[in-house]
């Protein structure tokens, strides 16, 4: 049986379908037993109980593969970027005690080379899964659409809804977005292999932000006024924005992440699916809603 951390949630949920095309049964570890269970009887459930060794380790008994998608996108009261290392670390010893066979873990592009706590944090919690006995698959997406994201979906939302659109800087810097399903496939394909492996996960198109955000405008419609401002002056806008929709548009590590381009690489694509043939596919809905990280977590 194979194991999936947060199936109900974003990156999960896609790992889950496509482990199910081939598998009767998956387990989840879950912080959300009472959500909706879109896959019925073919997903069971076991706390996601970091601070319960025993328990954590029995949910794991007889697990083949973990996919470990875990992870916080922002602190929030006591839920840190070192405490998600510490519960990361719970997981993967609990884990090699099980007799897991092997664990694939959902990381990010460029994780550590950069001083900001979201990438570091990434970088201490791959290390932990590198130094562990487990044969490993580590997956680095860029930044992800498709099926409920956040960033892609929020920026149609924001344009549909106002004449004007701040970028921060210059808006010429890279992004190389991954459709979530191109992600579960790769680490799926992963979780088949026998060999250490880093993946960069990486779609096939490469804009300039400012492009991209263009792009989006047309799908969707509109010919905002787009004007550029210094990091600070975007940062301190999406906060404003963030009260009026009690959220958190964009943190100021995702912000410096993004104009410093630690969201693109340099090496091939590994995923297929475009940006733009899949905004042309949906025109109709893309940002209709906001997608709220808090909702998604907290509420």
């Amino acid at each position: 049986m194979d194991v999936v951390t947060g199936a109900f949630g974003y990156t999960g949920r896609f790992i889950t379908q496509r482990l199910l095309q081939s598998a009767s049964v998956v387990r989840t570890l879950t912080n959300h037993p009472d959500r909706p269970n879109p896959f019925g009887e073919r997903v069971e459930l076991a706390p996601l109980a970091f601070d319960d060794r025993p328990a954590l380790v029995a949910s794991l008994r007889g697990v083949d593969v973990l996919y470990n998608t875990y992870w916080i996108r922002f602190a929030r009261r006591d839920l840190t970027f070192d405490r998600a290392v510490r519960n990361t670390s719970h997981l993967v010893e609990a884990a090699v005690e099980a007799g897991a066979r092997r664990i694939v873990h959902l990381s990010i592009a460029n994780p550590g080379s950069s001083s900001l706590p979201y990438f570091i944090g990434k970088a201490r919690a791959e290390h932990l899964v590198v130094r562990s006995s487990l044969p490993y698959g580590i997956v680095r997406p860029t930044v992800l659409f498709g099926g409920g994201d956040v960033l892609m979906n929020n920026i149609a939302w924001l344009l549909r809804r106002l004449p004007v659109f701040a970028i921060a800087g210059s808006g010429d810097y890279r992004i190389r977005p991954v459709h979530v399903d191109d992600v579960a496939a790769i680490a799926v394909a992963a979780g088949r292999r026998k060999d250490d492996v880093v993946l960069d996960a990486v779609g096939p198109e490469t804009y300039m932000f400012e492009e991209l955000v263009r792009l989006i405008a047309a799908t969707v419609g509109r010919r905002p006024v787009i004007v550029h401002v210094p990091p600070w002056i975007a940062l301190a806008l999406a906060r404003v924005l963030g009260l009026l929709v009690r959220d958190v548009l964009v943190t100021g590590d995702e912000l410096a992440g993004l104009v410093a381009e630690l969201v693109a690489t340099d090496g091939p694509a590994t995923g297929t699916v475009r940006l733009s043939e899949w905004l042309a596919d949906h025109a109709g809905d893309a940002g209709r809603e906001y997608a709220s990280e808090l909702a998604r977590h907290y509420r």
